[in-house]
């Protein structure tokens, strides 16, 4: 292997190739690709079969020729824009992209509208007196 396998991380099936350049594409199109069944994590770092045969058949596809982008959009075809770490924005993906502010924003929203009606409900509690307060102000105001 090349000393930039070392720099990015090496698989855990490492693969020799004979040409530098395969093996950089391989390396990183194997940081581009999730494992489809870890969470979170991309193709060197996974331990799952479904992982060391997508890197066999990445590596596969470059030795035959392919370019990344098409060892890309092959994976894509068949497995859906989840199997890339940065998913393309589009329409299918918004929800990937928009969905976490959406939700920080929802919760900030609740949190700010729980706090306003904590405060006015504290308010309005502080400033009613009740009728025995009334009656006690009465009898200090009538005895002065």
């Amino acid at each position: 292997m090349s000393a930039s396998a070392g720099q990015r991380g090496v698989p855990k099936d490492p693969i020799i190739f004979d040409n530098t350049q395969i093996e950089d594409d391989y390396l990183e199109l194997s940081e581009e690709l999730r494992c489809l069944v870890c969470q979170n994590q991309n193709l060197i770092d996974s331990n799952a079969e479904l992982a060391g045969d997508l890197r066999r058949e990445v590596a596969k596809m470059l030795k035959k020729g392919q370019t990344k982008e098409q060892v890309k959009d092959f994976m894509v075809d068949r497995y859906g824009d989840f199997v890339l770490y940065n998913p393309p924005f589009k329409i299918q993906t918004l929800l990937l992209w928009a969905g976490p502010f959406v939700l920080m924003f929802w919760a900030l929203f609740a949190m700010l509208k729980k706090i306003k009606a904590d405060k006015v409900e504290n308010n309005a509690d502080s400033s009613e007196l009740s009728a025995e307060e009334k009656e006690k102000l009465q009898t200090i105001l009538k005895n002065k």
